[in-house]
């Protein structure tokens, strides 16, 4: 009875009997009744749920949490449109543990070894992490970026196919700015795009308090978990000038 009960938990008393006497049981209905009462194997009404953790891969943001400041960042694509209807492409990274907004840059598109400068230009500002997560986009997933990864000795983390959810800190984050700022604007250029981008990440990191973090900015927070520096300005910004780190 345990047994048959283990594994159809929903099972009542009749069908248990039934099951025993076609497993050759010869046992009469009333006994089993009453064993399943005196070993209180009467099914509950109300079902306490079983909780599974999302997805099924080891890199989603649930199994492999992001432990400290640089522990782990995610990058990932949003798109828009100019006002002539041509494509504008976002490349968004951000500190998982943090939720600071390390970059967010824009273009008409992205190959794989201007993901990498990208990278090697935050690497320089502040430090490499131990893991960027990402999707599986091509972008992310190219022997450039794979090899430039690994000889910089970064771990990457690639989420299960068709599970944005393993990726919930980067999908959050790309949910608040198309909130926030892509569904409220109109830009006309890729330069206007990324002037005005800049000043929201700005806002974001210094300004705006963030829920998960005890509404503290992520900056305020970023800054108590340690005192290296914080990338302020964007990747075309930096091409021109220096010296524009924010204290």
């Amino acid at each position: 009875m345990r047994r048959i009960t283990h594994r159809r938990p929903r099972f009542g008393c009749p069908r248990v009997y039934d099951e025993l006497t076609k497993r050759g049981w010869q046992v009469n209905r009333k006994r089993v009744h009453r064993l399943w009462k005196q070993e209180h194997m009467q099914i509950a009404r109300k079902q306490q749920k079983r909780r599974r953790l999302p997805g099924h891969s080891g890199n989603g943001c649930i199994r492999h949490r992001p432990m400290h400041k640089d522990h782990v960042w995610s990058y990932d694509f949003l798109t828009d449109r100019t006002e002539d209807g041509r494509q504008l492409k976002l490349l968004a990274v951000i500190d998982e543990y943090t939720r600071e907004s390390l970059a967010i840059e824009v273009g008409r598109s992205f190959t794989a070894p201007k993901v990498v400068d990208v990278l090697r230009y935050l690497f320089a500002l502040r430090g490499r992490p131990q893991h960027v997560r990402s999707d599986n986009g091509p972008e992310f997933v190219s022997r450039v970026v794979r090899r430039w990864l690994d000889q910089a000795e970064v771990g990457p983390l690639f989420i299960a196919k068709g599970s944005p959810w393993e990726n919930g800190y980067i999908e959050s984050f790309n949910a608040r700015i198309r909130d926030e700022l892509l569904n409220r604007e109109l830009f006309l250029s890729v330069t206007e795009a990324q002037w005005v981008i800049d000043r929201w990440r700005n806002d974001y990191n210094h300004h705006r308090p963030h829920s998960s973090l005890n509404y503290q900015t992520p900056a305020a927070f970023a800054a108590v978990c340690t005192d290296s520096i914080r990338p302020t300005a964007s990747f075309h910004q930096h091409r021109r000038i220096t010296g524009n780190c924010i204290t």
